[in-house]
């Protein structure tokens, strides 16, 4: 996400190396490429404005002429900047403590419907709430079917009456049923338009006014850019909504919606979505997403889904084994379920500081580890358990079983047996007998 952004703001700061001396022209260059970044990004012209202003008014403050390491100092105002342009500080759902309506809306095809059913899935595992959905948009062909669907899914019931025609009443009734099935948390998903409309603005008006909805979500297509920002001003001059979900980000390659939203409708982005699956919704946190933005990776979001998937007692076991080096490959195999349940890998890579950039124009297919798993899957009981027994003929045919060439499975088992050495290492040395073992530690490197 935001590629185009990342690269020209990295070609802004590289005007600040170099020099002998950085000197006022440097650094107004400099600014002159971020502002023209910004606009790029699809920004509109005021905030980019505003923006660079800022930045210039701190640089100056803080006087990054004379600092030692100028070009770095500039990049942390910015990186502060950026934070403080897309919200300062996370924003979490306003849950009441018995019961909680939360209403849905925004136009056709902006991801609405599946973001429903994604935000009730993260609210029934992260904050143990018992959802229902109810189904209002009874204009859109098939689109209580897809909310059934996504639903169905996620083990999350859906309300819905196909003999009325009124989403009042709709969303009045499935209120009353919710509270009857001893559900905490009803989410309404409305009905979209192609366009924005009178009727259409009546509607969710009328709607709002007859549940009094604790939390109102604008949902946006982030792809749209500057036009995403203009048609959620609109729908607040009705809704006066409280927060913004941007749908799509994993195909935006600018950024001008996450970066314009906050400072042009001054509402929070609460959330975003970066994926089909049912688990790929995250809390809009602008620290780190302004540090994405930068190439600094965001390691905070990528340990938060890792313990969301790896369980504690499982995680103690699995290191047990891996000291005794007693990890199977059925253990193996258990650990790469648990990552792909994580989410995108490409995504997940670019989490890492320093490897975004490397994997950015890289094709990594969420199959990544197809292959590993086939060769796997080939293997006997025995095998898994027992790798040092998989001589050349069941090389032979666990490449003939998985579809893989014997090159393949000689460097997974290679791989396998040097991990279980360095986990040795560790055990009898700790990390610098390990280093050591391994030809010393890099150079430049500092404990």
């Amino acid at each position: 996400m935001f590629e185009k952004l990342s690269d020209k703001l990295e070609k802004a700061f590289s005007l600040l190396k170099g020099h002998g001396r950085i000197t006022e022209i440097n650094v107004a260059q400099t600014l002159k490429e971020v502002r023209r970044a910004l606009i790029d990004a699809d920004v509109s012209y005021h905030t980019a404005k505003n923006f660079v202003t800022q930045v210039k008014d701190k640089a100056i403050g803080q006087d990054v002429l004379t600092s030692i390491n100028p070009g770095q100092l500039m990049i942390k105002i910015v990186q502060d900047e950026l934070t403080q342009l897309m919200g300062s500080k996370a924003q979490e759902l306003n849950l009441d403590s018995k019961f909680t309506v939360v209403l849905i809306a925004g136009l056709q095809g902006s991801g609405k419907t599946t973001f429903s059913a994604k935000l009730a899935n993260y609210l029934q595992t992260h904050k143990k709430l018992k959802p229902l959905l109810i189904a209002c948009d009874v204009y859109r062909p098939a689109a209580i079917d897809q909310l059934e669907v996504v639903a169905a899914s996620i083990a999350v019931p859906v309300y819905k009456d196909l003999n009325e025609k009124d989403p009042v009443q709709i969303a009045k009734r499935g209120i009353e049923y919710a509270k009857k099935e001893g559900k905490n948390i009803v989410i309404i998903d409305t009905a979209g338009r192609l366009a924005i409309d009178n009727q259409m603005m009546e509607e969710i008006k009328c709607i709002k006014d007859v549940v009094s909805p604790s939390e109102i979500l604008f949902v946006v297509d982030s792809m749209t850019g500057q036009d995403a920002v203009n048609t959620a001003k609109t729908f607040n001059e009705v809704l006066n909504y409280d927060g913004v979900v941007l749908t799509k980000l994993d195909g935006d390659t600018r950024g001008g919606a996450a970066l314009t939203i906050k400072s042009e409708v001054h509402k929070p982005i609460k959330f975003i979505s970066t994926g089909e699956k049912m688990d790929a919704i995250d809390i809009f946190h602008p620290n780190r997403m302004a540090d994405r933005i930068l190439g600094m990776g965001d390691v905070v979001s990528l340990v938060e889904r890792a313990q969301q998937q790896f369980d504690e007692k499982e995680a103690r076991e699995m290191e047990k084994k891996m000291l005794k080096n007693q990890f199977t490959f059925n253990d193996f195999l258990k650990q790469i379920k648990q990552i792909k349940k994580m989410g995108n890998i490409k995504d997940l890579l670019g989490m890492i500081p320093g490897v975004g950039k490397a994997v950015r124009n890289m094709d990594i297919d969420d199959d990544a580890f197809k292959g590993i798993e086939s060769m796997i899957f080939s293997m006997t009981e025995q095998e898994r358990n027992d790798p040092k027994i998989i001589n050349h003929s069941r090389r032979q045919r666990i490449a003939s079983g998985s579809g893989s060439k014997i090159e393949d499975v000689n460097k997974l088992i290679k791989q396998f047996s040097q991990m279980g050495k360095m986990m040795k290492m560790m055990k009898s040395g700790g990390f610098d007998n390990m280093m050591k073992n391994l030809g010393g530690l890099p150079p430049n490197f500092k404990q």
